[in-house]
């Protein structure tokens, strides 16, 4: 009995790391239509969190933080480049002036809050965290 719950523990495990690969891809991808996109609405936006948000109080400093230090990124890259490239991502002056006047009027509010909650989050993780 003991072995059969193990085998069915580990195979959730295995698709629910199967699933988080999957949404790491599907947010790099989202990452190169922002850039072509028109009207951008919330769920546009690859937010860095592992679970779907509705607005910026989904968006939270551990949840940004397990998502970011997640041992099933790619090993491409280590956890410090990861955290820079999206510091690139959401630096305030670069999201305001590239992707915020894309954005929803409806959403513009929500998008900017949650999207500077993500920066403080990388800046904070980048310095404390990954200090080398």
């Amino acid at each position: 009995e003991q072995e059969r719950l193990l085998k069915a523990v580990k195979a959730k495990s295995v698709k629910r790391d199967a699933n988080t690969i999957k949404l790491f891809e599907h947010h790099r991808g989202q990452w190169a239509k922002l850039q072509m996109s028109g009207m951008l609405i919330w769920d546009n936006f690859p937010w860095p969190v592992f679970k779907r948000s509705s607005g910026p109080d989904d968006i939270t400093t551990p949840d940004i933080t397990a998502y970011m230090l997640s041992p099933l990124h790619p090993i491409d890259k280590s956890p410090r480049h990861r955290v820079k490239e999206n510091i690139r991502r959401w630096h305030h002056d670069r999201f305001e002036t590239r992707l915020l006047p894309k954005v929803k009027e409806s959403d513009k509010d929500s998008v900017r809050e949650a999207a500077s909650t993500v920066a403080r989050t990388l800046y904070h993780l980048l310095r404390c965290d990954m200090q080398d």
